[in-house]
């Protein structure tokens, strides 16, 4: 008798259930809905997609071919026969005229640059403008007078984790690929791939090739521009990040205006994470916004009244997680206007406006050392406000930085990183490039550098 009543309760269960689960599923009602398809948006936006070739001259050389009794031995002529390295990417048409914007890392280093169209054209492009710091680069097709398709910029910020987008480019070299996903996450920020930490996240597949190449919401226009892959096996895994058109629309404006480098606002000030540790001894319910570390005297940041120890919880009504977020929010924001920042203090809330204005770059006396010396091929210049914004160095840092190094040149070779201050050569204390260019001439059988590396201070020995 219970086995049968169970029984009775079980199937009636089944046939409450039955209707609810049927009103989720239907067949297709019409024809029509059987042709859904992204096919109209990705006609109206594919012409805009470009590929990107990067060429770059190397010579094979081996240590060995540096001894003339070794070539003359094995009868190997002095000079090498060059070598054509050559690197694939993707990129977006932004400007009528024949702007394409991609990422710096595929053309970083090129001799030459060429672009192809949908439609099999090939055009030889200039590079008008590289931003290390986004890892964005924007191209200009040479001779050229027509008129080509561009994609409008999305407003990222409006963008929610769920919407549906396209992403557009070259992967493997296969041609020109249409992937489909959702956005996954927003505001990635440990990501670790440029200075501005805060990326689109989808599943749409990505894979080596994609970079520089566009993701597309589903009214056709640019979301972002995809620029990197997590994963173990060299394809796509599913995470893939974008830079948001926010940024992007803010490296073309500079490119657009006839910039060399992209000018963004300066804070003045040095921000760190709220750790739970920090967040416990604020009083504050979550570990979330940036803490203000130091404040330069007469920065914007000064003039507006922010303090040591004030926590930015938002700028301009959007909320703020951490510094980098910051970061973020605050270099999109035009230059000339203002920013209200939201700030807690002492448990207080206060709001804050930030005039928008470039850091000070003047007698950044930028060289690059040529005389026979550790530092032979090593760019340094003055460390002024804008290059330790740039260089993440602390406000109040002062000295000689250095900025780039040649490949294979003598300060690669030894180890010089960009970003090391260059203190003391020999005893001498090096606080102008003068100082350092007049070391450099003068020739040593030892070499005694003090240098700044990630605020540990390093001495170093070399035989001349």
């Amino acid at each position: 008798m219970n086995a049968l009543r169970l029984l009775t309760v079980l199937l009636l269960s089944l046939i409450v259930a039955t209707p609810s689960m049927a009103q989720d599923r239907r067949v297709p009602s019409s024809a029509a809905e059987l042709r859904l398809s992204y096919a109209p948006i990705v006609q109206r936006v594919q012409p805009a997609v470009v590929n990107v070739f990067a060429t770059k001259v190397v010579q094979n050389r081996n240590p060995l071919l540096d001894d003339p009794i070794f070539r003359r031995f094995f009868g190997i002529p002095g000079n090498q026969p060059e070598q054509m390295q050559r690197s694939l990417g993707s990129g977006v048409m932004v400007d009528p005229s024949g702007l394409v914007v991609t990422n710096v890392h595929v053309i970083e280093g090129a001799d030459q640059v060429k672009v192809s169209l949908s439609d099999k054209r090939e055009f030889e492009a200039e590079i008008v403008l590289k931003d290390p710091r986004s890892d964005l680069a924007v191209l200009r097709l040479k001779n050229t007078h027509e008129k080509f398709p561009t994609l409008d910029f999305d407003n990222s910020d409006e963008l929610m984790v769920g919407d549906v987008v396209l992403a557009i480019g070259n992967p493997f070299g296969v041609g020109q690929t249409v992937t489909h996903g959702i956005i996954s996450a927003l505001a990635r920020t440990q990501v670790g791939i440029t200075d501005y930490q805060f990326f689109i996240q989808t599943d749409a597949p990505i894979n080596p090739g994609n970079s520089g190449g566009a993701l597309v919401d589903m009214n056709g226009k640019l979301a972002g521009i995809n620029t990197a892959i997590f994963s173990r096996s060299g394809g796509s895994q599913g995470i893939g990040f974008a830079i948001p058109s926010n940024m992007v629309r803010v490296v073309v404006a500079s490119a657009k205006s006839g910039g060399k480098a992209v000018k963004r606002p300066w804070l003045g000030a040095r921000l760190q994470a709220v750790t739970p540790e920090i967040a416990e001894t604020l009083g504050l319910k979550l570990p979330v916004g940036a803490l203000v570390s130091s404040v330069v005297s007469g920065s914007p940041a000064a003039k507006a009244g922010l303090k040591v120890s004030d926590l930015i919880v938002g700028i301009d009504g959007q909320e703020i997680d951490d510094p980098n977020a910051f970061d973020y929010r605050f270099a999109t924001r035009p230059i000339g206007g203002s920013a209200q920042i939201d700030v807690q203090r002492a448990g207080k809330a206060l709001k804050l406006t930030i005039a928008l204005e470039t850091a000070p770059d003047s007698g950044r006396s930028e060289i690059v050392l040529t005389s026979r010396s550790p530092f032979q091929g090593a760019r340094v210049a003055n460390i002024s406000p804008a290059l330790a914004d740039e260089l993440h160095l602390d406000s109040d840092t002062e000295g000689v930085v250095v900025t780039d190094i040649a490949e294979d040149s003598t300060s690669a070779n030894l180890g010089f990183q960009k970003g090391d201050i260059i203190l003391a050569v020999n005893n001498q204390k090096i606080a102008r490039t003068s100082d350092l260019e007049k070391a450099t001439r003068e020739s040593s059988r030892v070499w005694r550098i003090t240098l700044m590396r990630s605020g540990q201070q390093i001495n170093v020995t070399l035989s001349g």
